[in-house]
């Protein structure tokens, strides 16, 4: 029976170590699986917060470019209601009464034919123009009203075409145009 008894106690000591062993197995897999747990637990955090700021930031652009086409759908309507205004004074300007074209080119020439020896007209003036001044007529050009005088050699031109001074009033006046009209 002692045979019996020593191979009880190595099995009893085996199994003791066994228990040991496994137990102490046990409390390192329950440590790596907490320290993966809590790993994993920061990844998700900071994946969380990236993912949060991404989104915060894709708003920001989001909202950044609708108001960035907002303003530009608003500055293409004023642009067109301006464009339309000052097409509005040309067609005007163009359609003036014959008196009054005819009272304006007479200012014209007052004030600036000692300026010049030749002038320019549109067609529709040319004959009216001849009338009107002394100053050898060169021919017609390409405007709604009003005239060129220019001295002998050329070096000097003065435009009081219609077209010229309602870009310069345009040029000058756009700002007060645009306040008026768009407050």
């Amino acid at each position: 029976m002692g045979l019996e008894n020593v191979v009880k106690d190595i099995l009893d000591q085996a199994r003791s170590e066994v228990d040991i062993i496994t137990s102490q197995a046990d409390e390192e897999a329950a440590a790596i699986i907490n320290k993966a747990n809590i790993q994993t637990k920061k990844i998700k955090e900071e994946k969380q917060t990236e993912v949060e700021a991404q989104i915060i930031r894709m708003k920001k652009q989001d909202i950044s470019s609708t108001r960035l086409e907002t303003k530009r759908a608003v500055l293409n309507a004023r642009k067109d209601i301006l464009d339309s205004v000052f097409q509005s004074v040309r067609d005007n300007i163009s359609s003036l009464p014959d008196k009054k074209n005819a009272d304006l080119l007479k200012v014209i020439l007052k004030n600036n034919e000692s300026n010049g020896t030749s002038v320019y007209s549109n067609k529709k003036d040319a004959e009216l123009v001849k009338k009107m001044t002394s100053l050898t007529y060169m021919g017609e050009i390409d405007c709604i009203g009003g005239l060129v005088i220019e001295n002998d050699d050329g070096s000097i031109r003065l435009d009081f075409t219609y077209d010229r001074i309602l870009d310069d009033v345009s040029d000058q006046s756009l700002k007060q145009i645009s306040e008026i009209l768009f407050g």
